[in-house]
């Protein structure tokens, strides 16, 4: 693509790499078949091609972000199918990201938006606030009708019961059993510490188990995505800083092995921490450090192995691959590997490319689209009859089990019980779970 940028604006590092990036872009149009948004609207300036033209155009002009431009960048999900189909190289996600910074430097939204935006960011990455709002929340629920669509849609994913907080959360390192083979940090997360308490349980069991011991840093938090991709570029790396000095502290105290993800989403963004900082004289070279050490826990564990399961299994899994996990870490066949490899029957979900609707806070800010991706992504589901649907982000865990009856967990969970930890809470008294039942499954 040709761009026409001037040398005032090629001298700011961000404009620099966007530039390079929309001249990789040779219009080819691959991308729109993969794109969640063209595939339900039809339209050109919802595709990622589109939004590239869109961004072009912005960015060249040196003006504040028009409403039509803002309209059709805020549908983009961040999926990044786009980036797994183009066969130039045209690295989306950094251009996106760029693109919302400037919008949110130069664009006046409207204030009931402006609003919203900032309820997530302030709320979000704070566990304790989150739990507050949540709690308000499930008081609030009985009036959503009353209230204006996207609030409505914020109720309606709150969760009706909320798990306490969780002692694997706190400081601390916990010892591996047996021989020591690795020492890791664990990224806890922000929301899902509040909403999903069990899955950094089953994590821990399951790394400990393998002879890995755990560090949960003093001072790390939320990894900075929920507000990164918002455009807000200070408070996203304000959070990134604090994580690389905790997990820093961590390498000069006892080193580390890997800082272990258990929410692509947030994996796909420590992995960027390089790139996030690649200007930043003092945390250049800690931020590529800390982003090389990073792993989701299924890549750590198809590296060193999975013991051999302790119960029978040999239920039908339908395994969700996030858009974080397949596009943007490209970790596709080891989450299944491992669940195969724990005895489960792993089912293939049809438009497995397709986003969930999930996308960080989309579902939050584009509740009408979230719902429509909501629903194809659980009919594809439903059609395999699973018994049980496992994904590595808890942002699609949400979202899916918003729409289906079917029982949606952590894959860790699931490697969690089958290598010797306790069936998953939302597994109990279900039909299929049974020890005679899942004999009968094995010995079919």
């Amino acid at each position: 693509m040709q761009t026409n940028f001037t040398l005032a604006q090629l001298a700011d590092p961000e404009m620099r790499e966007s530039e390079q990036i929309l001249r990789r872009c040779v219009h080819c149009g691959f991308c729109t078949a993969t794109c969640p948004t063209y595939v339900l609207l039809g339209d050109e300036l919802d595709s990622p091609r589109g939004r590239i033209y869109q961004i072009k155009d912005m960015l060249e002009g040196g003006k504040p972000a028009p409403d039509s431009v803002v309209k059709h960048l805020d549908r983009c999900l961040s999926c990044l199918s786009c980036m797994t189909t183009c066969p130039s190289g045209v690295h989306y996600m950094h251009l996106i990201d760029h693109a919302r910074a400037y919008i949110e430097e130069t664009h006046a939204r409207p204030l009931p938006d402006r609003l919203q935006r900032l309820m997530l960011r302030i709320l979000l990455p704070r566990p304790w606030l989150f739990r507050m709002a949540l709690i308000g929340a499930q008081a609030a629920r009985p009036f959503r009708r009353l209230l204006p669509t996207r609030l409505a849609a914020m109720l309606e994913l709150a969760p009706r019961r909320l798990p306490g907080p969780s002692a694997v959360d706190r400081p601390q390192t916990i010892p591996a059993e047996g021989q020591r083979r690795m020492r890791v940090a664990l990224l806890n997360g922000c929301a899902q510490q509040v909403l999903n308490t069990a899955i950094n349980e089953a994590t821990v069991r399951l790394l400990t188990r393998h002879g890995i011991e755990v560090v949960v840093a003093e001072g790390a938090g939320c990894c900075g995505a929920i507000t990164h991709h918002m455009g807000d570029g200070q408070g996203s790396h304000a959070m990134a800083r604090r994580n690389i000095d905790a997990w820093t502290r961590e390498i000069e105290r006892g080193g580390l092995d890997a800082v272990v993800i258990n929410a692509s989403g947030c994996g796909t963004t420590v992995k960027d921490y390089g790139h996030m900082f690649r200007e930043d004289a003092a945390y250049a070279a800690k931020a590529a450090r800390i982003a090389g050490l990073a792993k989701d826990v299924t890549e750590l564990l198809a590296g060193i192995g999975l013991k051999e399961p302790v119960v029978l299994t040999g239920q039908v899994v339908a395994y969700h691959a996030a858009c974080s996990m397949q596009h943007g870490q490209r970790l596709r066949t080891q989450p299944k590997a491992l669940l195969q490899a724990a005895g489960f029957k792993v089912a293939e979900i049809p438009e497995g490319h397709l986003c969930c609707g999930s996308a960080g806070t989309y579902n939050l800010l584009q509740p009408v689209i979230a719902g429509q991706l909501r629903d194809r992504k659980v009919r594809n589901i439903e059609s395999l009859s699973p018994q049980v649907v496992a994904t590595g982000n808890i942002g699609c865990m949400t979202q899916i089990a918003s729409g289906t009856e079917i029982p949606v967990i952590h894959t860790v969970e699931l490697l969690d019980w089958a290598t010797g930890g306790p069936l998953p809470a939302e597994l109990q008294g279900r039909a299929g779970w049974s020890a005679p039942a899942v004999q009968a499954a094995a010995a079919e």
